[in-house]
C-alpha cells in the first residue's frame, strides 16, 4: 500500500509545524484543492504570501521568461531581473535603496545588523522591538521578540536588546538612555493579534527618533506590500521610517524579501559588509515585478474596497454575536476577528467546512486572503461564520 503524503512527511521531518490536515494537490486564484478533490477557499493566502492568488497567469509566464534564460548567477554579476525589480519597488515605495534578501526573518536580522553599524561611530548598539511584535526566528529577529514558546531553552540571544509594552508611551520615552540605534515596529502588528500602533504612540516615537537619533525599522513584511490597501502600513500615519523591511507578497509566491533606505543612510554599508547567496534570485524578482506592476495598476483598489465589504460583513456579524466576538480589526486583506473565546476551534470548524484561515494571540481569527479576493468570497465566509457562531451559541 503506498504511503500517504501525511505518512511519508512524519517518517523525515524534523516535526516544527502543526500542519493542517490536508494533501494539496493543486491550487488556483482563491481556492486550494486536495488529492482527493475537495475544494477550499483561501483565506490564509499562504500567510499573506500569495497577493496574486495562487498560479496567476502573469506570474506563471514571468516564472517562465526568466527560467528559459537562467535560474541563479549570484550576486557577483549585474542582473536585469534584480535592477527592473528594485527599481519599480523603489519607485512605488519612495525608497531610494534596497538590499534583497530571501524572507522577512532575514531582512530583520540585516536590519539589525544595519542599525549597529549606523550606531556604532556613536557607541549607539541597543535595539528595541515590542511585545506582540513578529520578525522571525533567527537569532536576531528572535532577540527584539518576547515569544517564549518560539524562545525557550534557546537562549541567549544577542545582547543589548529590549522588548518593550507595544504602545506604552512612559516605557518608550523610559528607554532613551543614549545607547539605542534602532527601534523595530509593526505599524500593524500580524502575530500580534492584528493590533494597530496608536496614532499617539507613533507619533512620539519619531518625535523621540529626532530628540535622540536612532533609526526607526518598519517591519512591513505581513503589512506591507498593498495588503491594508495603501503599499504599506505606516502610510496610515504619514511619517517615513528611516529603514523598512518587506517580503511575504512581494514575490509573488517565490522567496524574495528586501531591506529599504535612503540614499543618506545606503553608505552606512559598504563591499562585504552584508552579503547574500541566493537573495534576489532573479526568477523570485520576475515575480515580484509582477506583483508590483499589479499593484500599480489598481489592485490596491480592490483591497480596499472589497476589505471595507469583509469589514462591514465582519462588523454585522459582531452586533449579531456579541457574546462571542469582541471587535473586528485590521484593514484591507489583513483582518481580524477578536472573540471573546479561543479563535481555534472556530478556525478548526471553518476548515471542515472548506474554508482555510488561521488563528493568532490564542482569540483571534486572522484572515489573509489573496488581494483577488471579491464580495462573494466575503460572503461564503460570512454565511459559515454565522452557523459556526449559531452553533456556538446555542
Amino acid at each position: 500500500m503506498t504511503a500517504t503524503l501525511t505518512e511519508r512527511e512524519h517518517a523525515h521531518f524534523l516535526q516544527t509545524y502543526k500542519r493542517l490536515a490536508l494533501e494539496v494537490d493543486h491550487a488556483e486564484g482563491m481556492y486550494v484543492q486536495t488529492l482527493n478533490g475537495d475544494r477550499y477557499l483561501d483565506f490564509l493566502g499562504g500567510i499573506a504570501v500569495n497577493a496574486l492568488g495562487h498560479s496567476h497567469p502573469r506570474v506563471i509566464a514571468a516564472i517562465e521568461q526568466q527560467l528559459r534564460r537562467y535560474m541563479h548567477l549570484s550576486n557577483y554579476f549585474y542582473q536585469g531581473a534584480q535592477i527592473t525589480f528594485v527599481e519599480k519597488l523603489c519607485q512605488l515605495s519612495g525608497y531610494d535603496r534596497a538590499f534583497l534578501s530571501n524572507s522577512g526573518t532575514e531582512a530583520a536580522d540585516g536590519a539589525i545588523k544595519f542599525a549597529r553599524a549606523w550606531g556604532h561611530p556613536q557607541g549607539k548598539s541597543t535595539v528595541i522591538g515590542f511585545t506582540g511584535g513578529f520578525h522571525g526566528r533567527t537569532y536576531g529577529a528572535l532577540s527584539i521578540m518576547e515569544k517564549p514558546r518560539y524562545k525557550d531553552g534557546m537562549g541567549p540571544f544577542l545582547p543589548d536588546c529590549l522588548v518593550l509594552p507595544f504602545n506604552d508611551l512612559e516605557a518608550l520615552r523610559g528607554a532613551m538612555d543614549g545607547t539605542v540605534c534602532g527601534v523595530f515596529i509593526e505599524h500593524l502588528q500580524g502575530e500580534g493579534g492584528i493590533e494597530w500602533a496608536t496614532e499617539e504612540f507613533v507619533r512620539e516615537l519619531f518625535a523621540l527618533r529626532q530628540q535622540h537619533g536612532f533609526l526607526v525599522i518598519a517591519d512591513e513584511v505581513q503589512a506591507g506590500a498593498g495588503r491594508t490597501g495603501t503599499l504599506f502600513g505606516f502610510n496610515r500615519f504619514n511619517v517615513r521610517p528611516d529603514v523598512v523591511t518587506v517580503a511575504k507578497g512581494i514575490g509573488g509566491g517565490l522567496p524574495l524579501g528586501a531591506i529599504l533606505t535612503t540614499e543618506e543612510l545606503a553608505a552606512t554599508w559598504g563591499a562585504g559588509q552584508h552579503g547574500t547567496t541566493f537573495g534576489g534570485n532573479a526568477v523570485a524578482c520576475a515575480a515580484g515585478l509582477v506583483v508590483l506592476e499589479e499593484l500599480e495598476n489598481g489592485l490596491m483598489e480592490n483591497v480596499r474596497t472589497t476589505g471595507e465589504y469583509l469589514r462591514k460583513r465582519l462588523q454585522e456579524l459582531q452586533e449579531e454575536f456579541p457574546a462571542i466576538i469582541r471587535d473586528v480589526r485590521g484593514a484591507g486583506a489583513m483582518m481580524g476577528l477578536g472573540l471573546h473565546l479561543p479563535a481555534d476551534p472556530f478556525v478548526q470548524e471553518l476548515l471542515n467546512r472548506k474554508i482555510i484561515a488561521n488563528s493568532t494571540s490564542e482569540t483571534v481569527i486572522r484572515l489573509l486572503p489573496p488581494y483577488i479576493f471579491q464580495p462573494e468570497h466575503v460572503d461564503e465566509l460570512v454565511l459559515n461564520l454565522r452557523s459556526i457562531f449559531q452553533t456556538t451559541q446555542a
